[in-house]
């Protein structure tokens, strides 16, 4: 479009994203990769949680979680998810609708090895979603797990990536009067090309 200029601007949505991330990492006071991310029950019922971003990949986005949890069951039901990343510090956000499937090779083992010891433990002991009696409990069981595996524990077949092949991007920035500019990049299957589109605010 000619008037995609400036923020906007370029052939690669996911290089604009990783362009828009890698400014609000300087500008943003919290968490600049922290999506909302969006997933539904098996009744069509919404659920929606903040987790990390940890990678723009040339064709998709990434995050890690426990496999086990109500996400990741309802993820791996529907095999679609959606998210929002939103900058207050830039009046910028990024919108994503896409179909996910599991990093759960090289790429998570390499990632789970770079957390701390004290999450790599926690991801074995926590049952992520599932009811739980009291902190002590779950201290316990961080106490038993790190008794048990030591200060080198393996990647938790349970805990991996999931990876998010958007069907649909929105870069959407504030404008003055409430005018804001959206441009959505829409492509219903991963091999077309994107249909670009200006959207009204």
């Amino acid at each position: 479009m000619s008037d995609r200029t400036g923020i906007f601007a370029g052939d690669d949505p996911f290089e604009i994203a990783r362009r828009w991330l890698s400014e609000a990492e300087a500008s943003e006071i919290n968490d600049p990769n922290a999506i909302a991310l969006s997933t539904v029950d098996a009744d069509g019922m919404p659920n929606v949680r903040m987790v990390l971003l940890k990678e723009i990949e040339a064709d998709a986005f990434v995050f890690y979680t426990n496999y086990d949890s109500r996400k990741g069951q309802e993820i791996a039901a529907a095999g679609k998810a959606a998210f929002v990343l939103h900058w207050k510090s830039l009046h910028r956000q990024i919108r994503v609708r896409g179909t996910v499937t599991r990093e759960d090779g090289e790429k998570a083992d390499a990632y789970y090895a770079s957390r701390s010891l004290k999450s790599r433990l926690g991801a074995w002991a926590s049952k992520q979603s599932q009811p739980l009696g009291s902190r002590t409990d779950l201290m316990a069981e961080v106490a038993k797990v790190t008794a048990r595996l030591g200060p080198n524990p393996p990647r938790p077949p349970f805990w991996g990536g999931f990876r998010i092949t958007p069907t649909e991007i929105e870069f959407w920035a504030d404008g003055a009067f409430r005018l804001h500019d959206r441009f959505r990049w829409v492509r219903p299957v991963e091999k077309d090309s994107w249909e670009i589109s200006r959207l009204n605010p």
